[in-house]
Parts: C-alpha cells; structure tokens; sequence
C-alpha cells in the first residue's frame, strides 16, 4: 500500500538480521493478542512492523521461512480447548490508513476485474468491531460447533461458550448447511458493570479483552454471565438448498431473517455507489459519531458487495482482494512520565515500559505506555518525569508519541541498563539489531520460566498436568532449573526432596498422573523434540523440516556441529539464512550442548518415519526441482512428493536422487549431470508418481 515503509539500501545480510527481528517481535504480539487477549502494543505500531517485514521480504524473497508472520495469520490456538480446522481459512484483512489507500483498493479491484470505472465497484461498507472472531456452524438450523479464528487454519473449540451468546437454533428458511463467520464483543455498559464487580488488580484493560477473556472460559457458565454480544460478518459455506442472493448486503438481511445480528446493527450504511468520495462521506461520519455507538469499533469495513465480483478477486495469502480495513485515527493525551521499568521477555528481550500518572483517553483509563526500545528513547529525549503526549491506536495498548517541549521536563536523560534486571547477565546488542539482549538464557529467570512453559506445552513435549502456573511455582521453589530436571521429579520425590504429593493442592493421585505423564513424554518424536527447544526463528513446520531431513537425532545433531553445517542446511528447501544461522548459533552455545547431553540420555528421541504410501516410487528420495513446470505449478509440485515421503532439497549434492528439470533448466541441470544424478522430465515425474494423465 502507499504507506508502507520506504526501504534503506539494505545489503542481504542486513536484511537477514532486521526480518529475524521483526518477525520475533510481530510473532510474540500475535500471541499476546491471539492466544492471551493482552496486547502490549498499539494496532498502528503492529501494523508498521508487519508493513516493514512485508517490504523487506518483497525485496529479499529467498529469506521468506515457513514461520514467517506473512506466511501466518493469527497465533496457533492456545491449550485448554480442542483444536478444529477450519473448512477454510479464517483470513485477515489488508489495512487502509488513508484516502488514498481506500483509492488504491478500489483501483486494483477495477483493474483486476477489467472493468471500465471505478464507479462500477459497488461496496458495502460496516464498522470494524473491535472484539474476538469466531466461526459458527448450523446444521438443519441447530448450532453443532463454534471455533475461534486460531492460526486461520486451526481454532480452538468453544462451541458450549458460543452457544451462550449466539441463537442455538436459526428461524426461518435456513439452509442444511450455514458456516458463518463473526464478532464476539462486550457493550461498553457491561464491560463497566463486569469491571465493578472484580478487584483492583483483575479488572480488564477494554472491552476487547474482556470479551476474549471470557469467550475462552472452560466454564460455559462464566460466559453465560458476562453479556456477550455478537454481529455476523460474512460466511464460509452456505449450502446450495438456499439462495442468499447476488450481493454480500443482500445476504446480510437474509441472516437477520434467520434470527441472527449482523455487522451493520448500529450503523446501517446502505450499499455504496459514486465512487471515492460517497465512501470517505461514510467513514467520516461513522468517526464523528463513534463515541455514541454502544460497542468499540476501529475502523471500517469496506467490501465489494457483488458475490461474483468477490469469486472472481478471490484471495491472497493472507487477505482476501474484496475487502480492506479503514482504521481510525489514533486517540491522544497528555500526562506524565513516572518510571521507566525493563521487562525481560522469553527470548531475552529487554523492553522499556513507561509508568504513566493514570489518566483517560477514549474512554479507557490508562497508567502504561510502551517505549519499545533504547533507539526509540533516545530518539524521541524521553526522560522520567517528562510530559508527553500518548495515544491509543487502534483503542488497545498505548505508546508514547513524543515529549512536550512546552512543558515541564524530567531530569537526566535516561540510560538504558548494559545488565538484566531479572538476572544480572550482561544486555547485548547484536550489530543491526535494535533490542537489546540478556545473555542469561536458561538461567535467566525471565527466560527460563518461558522456556519451560514452552518446553513442555502441547505442541512441543505435551507433557498433560505440567501447565504454565505449575512450571512456574516449581522454578520458583527450585524443583526445576531446565528441561533435564523435568525427567528427574519423580526420583527425586522418592528421596524426599520435592515431596510433591505434600504440596497443597496435590496428593498421591495427582502426583502419580504427573510422573505418568512425564514418564509417556520421555519417548518422543524427533520434530516435537526439535520444537521443544525453543531455538529462535525454529517454529513447528520448521522443525518438521529439519526431521524430514536428517531423521534422527544423531544425525541432526553431528550435522550441526560439522564445518559444513551451513551448506547442509542451505540445501533445504526452505530452510534460509536466518534459520541456519540460529541453528548455528544455538550448538555452538556450550550449554546448550550440555543440554542436549543431558537429554538425549533421559529420553528416546524417535526417528522421522516418512508418510507410509505403498504406492509410493519416491518415498525416502531426495528430489530437486528445476525450471518451469508446465502442468503443476513447481509449489505443488512440491506438495506432492512431500506428502508421498520424499525429500525436497534446493540444491544438488550426491545425496540427491533425482533432479525434476523442467524449462529452462540451469545450473542444477548442470550439477545433475556432472554428479552422475538421475535427471527426469515432468512426465517422467509425473508417471513415476502415477500423476500423469495426459
């Protein structure tokens, strides 16, 4: 978009470091705001970093890995729930900032569909609700299953919550089959009245957050007391037995007749026609009479409202081409610096927060303010006991916008603390980066805690019974250090050193499902393993890579500490600088060899076991693909030896079995031939893997 970040002249190695940063900073936010409904930092901050990242990426597509933000949406659903995939992909949406933003899209959408105005862009146009979005299923009319967004690809399951909030049975003509797609929300009445009723210090910061906090209660009960309210928004699926209509608007009033809210509710904004300007008329208005509205919104929701026109724009990676968000201005005050405090997050990262003398803006009281890092300080002359000017972007967390000048300042300037203050470690900064870092790792207190959680959630280890609260009280008390000790509880507790089945809130039971549980991880698949570390920039799809490709952990393990590690990693298809640096990195650190040492000897780390297809020519094969493919797109093709257990590398070695060359083959063509490496033709491919149909 226009307002997306202009690009320095950047060199590759640069570029690396900057996308590594970013893509941990916007990856630890999508899970505050996704998974623990407590975001630390503005929607125009997050948006800035996902907008940089983007650029950066565009201009350097070889360093794009499997884990990257733009490749996601949302965070992998938190525990406690069961995980539902979505029939399809639960989508964001691209953000507009300023007119000609909303200009751009209009444009790209005539240009797209090949038609002769932009006047002949019909749009809708609703207010962005600021709350949690869900999707919903009907089956004859009665709701069978409501899931969270998730990841866009994977909710958690809360369909007991939903049916709390939202009609369990649809009125009218219904279709068999409706897969709705919607909003959970608190009115600003009842987040008041909720408030009132909680302590001091569990009050909930806004509306957003109390209504996620409260959607994703394990007691249906707690949901059904908090007054949750709700508007649908679009669909997935509407079964054929039903016509909706020809435009999204027409649907829309067929889903009132149903029984259910919808988006427009509040501010009805008829159907959009005359271009620009009818539409910047309508966002104007809506921001002018935003503090009346019952409910937070945002922003506004523009969409092309022909149902044809919507199929036709179909979708991109992460958004769909029919719709975009207008945000709303960012909301500013003026108070007080108190404090400046360092929080010390799971990788180590040293954040400034500023205290704030308490004080409203846009209806919210705040007493926090994010500073981001020790450049932004600097940058911007922040002192304790300055005035500034903050603001609410997006009405979620704040961030300080400057000092004023005109007013009384603090003191000396500030100096950003060369120590952790959890641990006392030295705080480095690493050439190109702007956080700064505690060296601690896993004896850092801040980072040790987190590692562990991480080590032992789900996903990773999945050891059931060991949950964040009880990982942290048993670092507190000293019953764990790191991962190695986990295994070691139970001996342990036998001689009388952690007596865990004296501890309040524990018994015998309880202790012996714990030491079963762990006792059941001890054997464990070598990808699951590989995520439990915790390695940066090492997310799950990741570390499925590197087990396709090594298959067991020795291997993995001699290959990371060889002189040719880097190369071997580079040839993954996939696997790109910054991850193989990390990688690097991680086994050169001497702990965490020690680590590794004390792990392998505690558990049975399984070896990679290939997709079992007896039909299969190429399973356990190495494969490289070069050239442009003619029949299957070369992404597909991919897909497809993947899925029948073959390996895909990106470059050729003697290891590689067969070379895919396709038009226009280069150098790997080249380096098939000298190597003396099988070399096939699509077709031949094709047919060897019974794809072939002419």
């Amino acid at each position: 978009m226009s307002s997306a970040p202009q690009l320095l002249l950047l060199t590759r190695e640069e570029a690396a470091r900057e996308i590594a940063k970013l893509s941990d900073e916007i990856r630890a936010h999508d899970k505050r705001y996704y998974q623990q409904d407590a975001p630390s930092i503005s929607d125009a901050d997050y948006d800035t970093l996902r907008q940089r990242l983007e650029a950066l990426e565009k201009q350097f597509p070889e360093l794009i890995t499997p884990e990257s933000p733009t490749q996601k949406v949302g965070a992998a659903p938190a525990e406690g729930f069961g995980k539902v995939r979505h029939s399809k992909p639960m989508l964001s949406l691209d953000n507009a900032f300023t007119e000609e933003d909303v200009g751009d899209f209009i444009i790209r959408a005539q240009r797209f569909l090949e038609l002769e105005s932009a006047a002949d862009i019909v749009l809708v146009a609703e207010p962005k609700i600021d709350g949690l979005s869900f999707s919903v299923k009907y089956e004859n009319g009665e709701l069978v299953l409501g899931v969270t967004r998730g990841d866009g690809e994977i909710g958690e399951n809360i369909t007991a919550n939903l049916r709390t909030v939202l009609p369990k049975h649809l009125i009218g003509k219904h279709p068999k089959i409706a897969e709705l797609r919607g909003e959970v929300y608190m009115k600003h009445d009842d987040f008041t009245a909720l408030n009132a009723t909680r302590l001091e210090s569990e009050k909930f910061a806004n509306p957003r957050n109390a209504a996620a906090g409260s959607l994703r209660q394990l007691d249906p009960e707690v949901t059904r007391s908090r007054k949750l309210s709700y508007f649908i928004y679009g669909w997935a699926q509407i079964s054929d037995d039903v016509d909706i209509g020809n435009s999204h608007y027409e649907a829309m009033n067929l889903f009132k007749i149903w029984g259910l809210e919808v988006s427009t509710k509040g501010v009805v904004i008829p159907t959009l026609k005359g271009g620009l300007a009818d539409i910047l008329n309508a966002y104007d208005y809506v921001q002018e009479h935003r503090s009346s509205l019952p409910f937070d919104i945002d922003g506004m929701v523009y969409k092309v409202d022909r149902l044809d026109y919507q199929e036709r724009l179909g979708f991109k990676a992460r958004s769909p081409r029919w719709a975009i968000a207008h945000k709303f201005p960012a909301e500013q005050a003026v108070t007080k610096i108190e404090a400046i405090e360092i929080q010390v997050g799971r990788t180590g990262t040293l954040t400034p927060v500023a205290r704030l003398t308490p004080i409203t803006v846009g209806g919210v009281v705040v007493s926090n303010a994010t500073l981001h890092n020790e450049d932004e300080i600097h940058r911007k002359g922040v002192r304790v006991g300055d005035m500034v000017t903050i603001q609410r972007a997006g009405d979620v967390i704040p961030q300080v916008v400057g000092v004023r000048e005109d007013m009384a300042r603090g003191g000396e300037d500030y100096v950003f603390p060369t120590t952790c203050p959890a641990c006392g470690a030295h705080a480095v900064r690493e050439e190109g980066e702007v956080a700064r870092r505690c060296t601690g790792g896993l004896t850092c207190p801040a980072q040790a805690v987190e590692r562990l959680k991480h080590f032992v959630s789900r996903d990773a280890m999945d050891i059931d019974g060991l949950g964040a609260k009880q990982v942290e009280a048993f670092y507190n008390e000293g019953m764990i250090a790191n991962p190695a000790d986990i295994f070691t509880l139970e001996a342990r507790d036998a001689e009388g050193l952690s007596r865990l089945k004296n501890r309040e809130g524990w018994g015998e039971k309880s202790a012996s499902n714990l030491f079963a549980a762990i006792e059941k991880a001890k054997t464990v698949t070598l990808a699951r393993f590989i995520f439990a570390l915790g390695i940066r920039h090492v997310g799950e799809e990741t570390a499925k890579l590197l087990a396709r490709n090594f298959i067991s952990f020795t291997a993995w393990r001699e290959a990371m500490m060889s002189d040719s590690a880097r190369e071997q990693l580079l040839a993954i298809d996939g696997i790109g600088e910054t991850v193989a640096e990390t990688l690097i990195q991680f086994f050169i650190e001497p702990h965490n060899a020690q680590l590794l040492e004390k792990l392998s000897a505690i558990l049975s780390i399984t070896d990679y076991v290939p997709p079992a297809r007896l039909d299969s020519a190429v399973a356990g094969k190495t494969v490289v693909f070069t050239g442009t493919l003619e029949k299957i797109g070369r992404k597909e093709a991919k897909s497809q030896a993947e899925a029948l257990g073959a390996k895909v590398a990106s470059s050729v070695s003697k290891k590689t079995d067969y070379v895919v060359a396709g038009a226009d083959a280069g150098s790997k063509l080249k380096d098939a031939t000298a190597l003396g490496v099988a070399v096939l033709s699509e077709d031949e491919w094709l047919s060897m893997i019974g794809k072939n149909n002419g």
